[in-house]
């Protein structure tokens, strides 16, 4: 059928088969910063402008809100629909502080929206999985220590390949330009963005933006040594930081990055546990826990790396990135980090808080591009009921019921087409077994089962239906 509909270009759809794959991963997500006490709140999708956009965020990315269609008035012009979920998590804890107890552990599943150019994997609206934890007066950096240990566990048991999770902490890099002579906001962010492009760019496009901001050519060099740190150790990383003697917030920020990395692996599981319940296959199924030893993986999972800046200003410790060894193009996968006066703009109280987020969206639809993540099915129900005589509907229905009741997600097939078509049907939508049966077989009780994939089909009484699925379905 041919079709005059064009897609809204930056805004995804995906097909139903898709869908409940992305719906698998979320309840993995919700699971995983539940089980690390993380509580779920929902905030509006608008915010006041003037919030987002004096926390870093750029101005022609951000959806402003108008009136309805037809209307001149522009009073609702202030606001805008949310860039990310930090800067309304502030504003949430902010307005709320006299009713949340402390530190207050939140996770977020929205949508959000920005103003980009469409191209792969960037989109206008996608979803985002926050996690943030936020102290009254004062967060101690274990829980900056922590959510390491959460990321290794989520991608773990979502079984997307070899990640690394990658470390920094911006006091060692706003130190360093410090002592170059940059002080300046502008002067600062254009450094930290041509550090955290550094793996995306050349070193000599690096070394010629670095330049414009003034830089001598002698601390160039001595900053790209720094910043050369690939294979490296993490010891050896931050012997050669406690070797240099730079300022006092450089200092800082290596001994708040050496605190976090020992106390990292405590918030890993050790070798006698599993790595979960569960986890997450290729085709979007729930498979066997990974085995292994937890924290030797995690060990070779986890590595300072001083390019990590982030982008946006509101962090000012410690952050985080986490990348797919194998598909290294698909970029940043969960990034974040610490900030401590992300709420100033809302609130005199010193509300610091350390985060992390999941572009869910940009990440899923590159997996899928990739391979690494596969739809095979587009119905939920693993069974199908197929009519084989239309006599006998009700009690075609009747197993339906009787299916669902054991806990066995069942359709039973409603539309008037012959047994052929049905099992089309179910071949195209990727039902597990169908359940059929003619006037002899339900006369005396019983009925087929097909099990699609191998093509076998044999006579069950109704009455040892429910169990015998139950074991096909292991």
């Amino acid at each position: 059928m041919a079709s005059r509909i064009n897609p809204i270009s930056g805004f995804p759809e995906f097909s139903p088969a898709q869908q409940l794959v992305i719906d698998n991963i979320v309840r993995l997500i919700c699971r995983t910063y539940e089980s690390f006490g993380y509580t779920p709140i929902e905030t509006p999708a608008v915010e006041r402008l003037a919030h987002l956009v004096a926390k870093g965020i750029e101005g022609k990315e951000v959806y402003v809100l108008k009136r309805a269609h037809g209307l001149d008035d522009d009073s609702d012009a202030a606001l805008a629909l949310h860039f990310d979920l930090t800067v309304p998590l502030a504003r949430y804890v902010a307005q709320h502080y006299s009713s949340l107890t402390f530190p207050f552990r939140r996770y977020q599943i929205q949508p959000v929206w920005r103003g980009e150019r469409p191209q792969k994997g960037r989109f206008r609206q996608f979803y985002q999985c926050d996690i943030d934890v936020i102290g009254d007066g004062k967060l101690p950096l274990s829980f900056d220590a922590e959510i390491p240990g959460i990321i290794f566990k989520l991608f773990s048991e979502i079984a997307i390949g070899d990640f690394t999770i990658r470390i920094n902490n911006r006091k060692i890099l706003t130190g360093l330009f410090a002592s170059l002579g940059l002080r300046s906001e502008d002067g600062v962010r254009a450094a930290m963005h041509t550090i955290d492009d550094m793996e995306k760019t050349s070193t000599e496009e690096a070394v010629r933006r670095l330049r414009d901001l003034e830089v001598a050519q002698a601390d160039i060099e001595r900053l790209l040594l720094i910043f050369r740190t690939e294979g490296q150790s993490n010891e050896d990383t931050l012997s050669l930081l406690r070797s240099m003697s730079v300022n006092e917030e450089f200092e800082t920020g290596v001994n708040e990055l050496s605190e976090v990395v020992a106390e990292a692996p405590l918030h890993v599981m050790d070798v006698n546990d599993p790595i979960g319940n569960s986890c997450i296959d290729q085709t979007g199924k729930l498979a066997p826990p990974i085995g292994g030893n937890p924290r030797a993986r995690y060990a070779s999972s986890f590595r300072i790396d001083l390019r990590i800046a982030r982008g946006l200003d509101y962090y000012t410790g410690t952050v985080y990135e986490t990348r797919l060894n194998n598909n290294p193009k698909i970029g940043s996968i969960c990034s974040g980090g610490r900030y401590d006066n992300l709420a100033g703009a809302f609130v005199d109280q010193a509300l610091p808080g350390v985060g992390i987020s999941i572009g869910l969206t940009r990440l899923v639809s590159q997996l899928f591009d990739a391979g690494l993540l596969k739809a095979p099915r587009a119905t939920p129900a693993r069974v199908l009921v197929a009519v084989q005589d239309r006599s006998r509907f009700q009690e075609c229905v009747s197993i339906g019921h009787r299916l669902r009741s054991a806990g066995i997600s069942t359709e039973v097939f409603l539309a008037e087409l012959g047994l052929g078509r049905q099992m089309r049907y179910a071949d195209q939508k990727g039902f597990d077994i169908v359940v059929f049966g003619n006037a002899h077989e339900l006369d005396r009780k019983c009925a087929k089962v097909k099990h699609m994939r191998s093509g076998e089909e044999k006579e069950i009484s109704l009455s040892q239906l429910a169990p015998f699925i139950h074991m096909q379905l292991e």
